[in-house]
């Protein structure tokens, strides 16, 4: 069983790549586009008609091919660890069906993995942002995403003791409210990255983030619906308990 749920997990994540690929290249790339027109506008005026040394990857490439290649791999990785974890969640959590428990696990991972990372560290155009501290601000934002997901972990875990002694509705409320309170705290404490230019467009900054944000919430919501489709028949006569136990 564990080998259908991954093998679908896969497909699943393909197709979740396909559509986020689709919606960056006609909703982010123009954004992308505009930003990189700025960055070019700037240094071009500051070092008067010398020409940028011309990148490896051309911007054709990179705006079809490249971005294509990278959803797909995104996806595909995506898409195996989602089939693992809903081996390991699924029936522990409730009577939810499959489709639920897909949707639900695609819900909780958009928010624990992409919502409230990008909260604290959004996404930033090109032109924002200093050279020389891309490394601090990768790592940053991979710390805070480390205690997102972990503080999910442990809320899930906390909500799953709790649900014998206050009900299911009420562990669950239990375990968002604690999440949703460490994390604050976590953002609160952690360091505040602001390098955008005095003189970037606000608006621009605004659709480029939302569109970033709009592309990861398409992965996340093809994922678990086309998961939670395509596991359906797989486990409509199974029992609700852990697939990878189940296939033990």
């Amino acid at each position: 069983m564990m080998r259908t749920l991954l093998v679908r997990g896969l497909i699943a994540g393909l197709l979740a790549g396909l559509a986020a690929a689709v919606f960056a290249f006609f909703v982010g790339e123009p954004h992308v586009d505009a930003a990189i027109a700025l960055e070019e506008a700037h240094a071009a005026g500051e070092a008067g008609h010398h020409h940028a040394e011309e990148p490896l990857v051309s911007r054709d490439i990179q705006r079809t091919i490249g971005l294509l290649t990278a959803h797909l791999g995104i996806g595909l990785a995506l898409g195996g660890l989602f089939a693992v974890v809903f081996a390991v969640i699924y029936g522990r959590l409730g009577g939810f069906s499959v489709r639920a428990y897909s949707s639900l696990l695609a819900g909780g991972a958009f928010v624990a993995v992409t919502l409230v990372p990008f909260l604290k560290y959004p996404a930033n155009p090109p032109a924002v942002g200093q050279t020389g501290t891309v490394g601090s601000r990768t790592e940053l934002y991979f710390v805070f995403l480390a205690l997102s997901v972990i503080t999910a972990g442990l809320a899930i875990t906390a909500a799953r003791s709790f649900a014998d002694r206050f009900g299911g509705w009420a562990a669950s409320g239990i375990g968002i409210v604690g999440y949703a309170v460490v994390m604050t705290v976590c953002a609160v404490l952690m360091p505040t990255v602001n390098e955008v230019p005095d003189d970037f467009p606000a608006t621009l900054l605004w659709d480029f983030r939302l569109a970033s944000l709009g592309g990861l919430a398409v992965l996340w919501l093809v994922l678990g619906a086309a998961f939670g489709t395509l596991v359906h028949r797989a486990l409509a006569h199974t029992p609700a308990e852990a697939p990878a136990a189940a296939s033990a």
